[in-house]
């Protein structure tokens, strides 16, 4: 997959603010301060279109970026940030909740830091997609901050921990690298063509 053009939408906190095009979509989930936003402006060479910072739980809302006027990345926000009350807490999770039962998903990408092992809140997400059979990609991101001979076995270890089929991609990725970029868009362009490979 090349990606030509990519432009951000809205953000939305109802379905009804959502974009009615219906256009496919593919969901980007994960803990705060994993990488959503960076992987978004790694992927399609721009380096502005989704907001960065180093404060985690920046995300609040569901934002949609347009790719090549054909689907959507669907930046959600990220789970597990202790910072935020209960309530906010509460909020976010109903907006990932109701995002992921939206009839025009195609996909989700979840993204795990692969210097850790995954969080309880990165294996209760794994196992929800699963447990509704949604196709699933995996980013390992922050793979700059590992060394090379590193990548390997901490990834084995990642799809161990989460207990990934060997269909289910798990993709080191890194932001300030462009490393596993060319996985990415590969990986998107298979859900594209035959998401039941992506199933477990």
């Amino acid at each position: 997959m090349e990606i030509l053009k990519a432009e951000f939408i809205t953000s939305a906190v109802e379905p009804e603010q959502y974009p009615t095009d219906h256009l496919p979509c593919v969901a980007l989930v994960g803990k705060s301060n994993v990488g959503k936003s960076s992987m978004i402006n790694t992927i399609t060479n721009r380096n502005k279109l989704a907001k960065t910072s180093s404060q985690p739980g920046k995300t609040r809302l569901v934002n949609f970026y347009k790719i090549n006027d054909a689907f959507y990345l669907v930046d959600l926000p990220g789970y597990g940030f202790a910072r935020v009350s209960k309530k906010e807490k509460i909020k976010w999770g109903n907006m990932i909740e109701t995002f992921l039962a939206s009839p025009n998903l195609l996909g989700i990408v979840q993204l795990v830091d692969i210097r850790h092992n995954p969080t309880s809140d990165d294996i209760t997400m794994i196992n929800w997609i699963k447990h509704f059979n949604m196709p699933l990609i995996v980013l390992a991101t922050k793979a700059d901050k590992l060394g090379k001979t590193r990548i390997k076995p901490q990834i084995n270890k990642i799809r161990k921990q989460l207990e990934l089929s060997a269909e289910i991609p798990l993709i080191p990725f890194s932001s300030e690298t462009g490393y596993g970029r060319e996985e990415v868009l590969k990986a998107l362009e298979q859900l594209f063509t035959n998401p039941l490979d992506f199933q477990d």
